[in-house]
């Protein structure tokens, strides 16, 4: 699920992802992550784009890990209640810091 957030904030998307639980992942690429229990899945999974009037972040939940040697292929869903209501709570945490 992709989220726009146009406009200027008085933090950067990624201190905003951080406030809302978000925790910076270890992979190839910079990401944030904020799982749903104690154990590593299942867990939300962000990127941020910066974009030239404001930013987006592109949230999905992992159910587990990728199962295929040598791929990040996984069980990814991008749409649903849980992905939808995640959505919903981390445009709430973005509101708090509009300019």
């Amino acid at each position: 699920m992709k989220l726009f957030f146009e406009g200027q904030y008085t933090m950067r998307p990624e201190m905003i992802l951080q406030r809302a639980g978000y925790g910076l992942a270890q992979t190839r690429v910079r990401s944030y992550q904020r799982r749903l229990g104690g154990y590593e899945f299942p867990r939300f999974h962000a990127y941020i784009d910066t974009l030239d009037t404001g930013f987006r972040i592109n949230l999905h939940l992992d159910q587990k890990a990728a199962c295929y040697t040598g791929t990040s292929a996984h069980s990814g869903e991008y749409d649903g209640e849980l992905v939808a209501c995640e959505a919903e709570r981390i445009r709430a945490y973005v509101s708090q810091y509009v300019r």
